[in-house]
């Protein structure tokens, strides 16, 4: 059991470092890519790959049933297509640092959504949190006296409707999680994506020139990493470890984004940044307390 929990924890580690290097290597394909020329490769990509190894895994079982097609194609639009438009572009007109901070208001705006649907139990305290998370991602969007438009604002704010996208998302999956492997339901996802392909791709950079190598390995570690390695081994770990553990390993992500950027890009962490990245933590830590268990009757 030891065994299987460290291998659990790793696992965890390396999807945090993968996740966390994505906008490191987003910025560097943007020298030869558009945003939503990134956007393309990954959609497609990633519903070759996790498509393939769905029906691999699964055969026929991996085959939705009809009624489940509408949510899957809502899940389409906010977890991968609106989601990555809205991220990459996001990124483009922002930093690594500032990503890996906006980031992490996706459990605050999950808990949020899932409590107003009575998916989650409300309490004081965990609303008090939301409101303290926005309280630091406003400074985010406000900069430092540059106005929202000129700064990093308005890709942060990009970005910040990013995370509200995937929250949905999340929430409204719940329901096909329950009935399919979780692999199941990223490939599809990833499929239902595939009519917006048009969109992302209408006059987009999409073929980088063959010298631009740095671009092009980018784009690769975009679509295997955080795409398909990542979410592999994220599966690994969670039969290994409690959901509530991999939860907590998303909080390392801001690290590892904001010591890569430091390392590759020299950014440094603002004070407007700190004060913003101290809120947003302590908000989310008011939102995963949980409130103290009641006897419920089973629904």
């Amino acid at each position: 059991m030891k065994r299987r929990a460290a291998a659990g924890h790793g696992a965890l580690a390396v999807v945090q470092v993968l996740f966390g290097l994505f906008p490191i290597f987003g910025v560097l394909a943007f020298t030869a890519f558009s945003p939503l020329g990134v956007g393309s490769w990954r959609i497609a990509g990633g519903a070759l790959i996790l498509g393939t190894l769905t029906l691999a895994a699964y055969g026929r079982e991996a085959i939705p049933q009809r009624a489940d097609l509408p949510r899957f194609a809502i899940c389409g639009i906010l977890g991968v297509a609106l989601n990555q438009g809205l991220f990459l572009e996001g990124l483009a007109r922002s930093t690594p640092m500032n990503a890996g901070l906006v980031m992490t208001l996706i459990p605050v705006f999950t808990f949020a959504i899932a409590a107003g649907v009575g998916q989650e139990r409300f309490s004081l305290l965990r609303a008090l949190g939301v409101l303290v998370a926005l309280a630091g991602a406003t400074l985010l969007l406000v900069g430092q006296g540059e106005g929202p438009i000129r700064g990093h604002g308005f890709g942060n704010l990009l970005m910040a409707l990013n995370g509200l996208s995937y929250a949905t998302y999340l929430v409204i999956s719940k329901k096909l999680v329950s009935r399919y492997q979780p692999l199941v339901v990223i490939a599809w996802v990833y499929v239902f994506a595939l009519p917006y392909l048009p969109y992302f791709m209408a006059g987009e950079t999409l073929v980088a020139s063959l010298e631009a190598t740095g671009a092009w390995f980018s784009l690769l570690y975009i679509i295997l990493f955080p795409t398909v390695l990542a979410y592999l081994l994220n599966m690994f770990a969670l039969e290994r470890v409690r959901a509530t553990t991999t939860a907590v390993y998303i909080y390392a992500q801001p690290l590892v984004a904001g010591t890569a950027s430091w390392m590759v890009f020299g950014e440094r962490l603002s004070a407007s940044m700190g004060i913003a990245a101290v809120c947003i933590f302590v908000g989310i830590w008011m939102v995963a307390r949980r409130p103290p268990e009641t006897a419920v009757a089973p629904s």
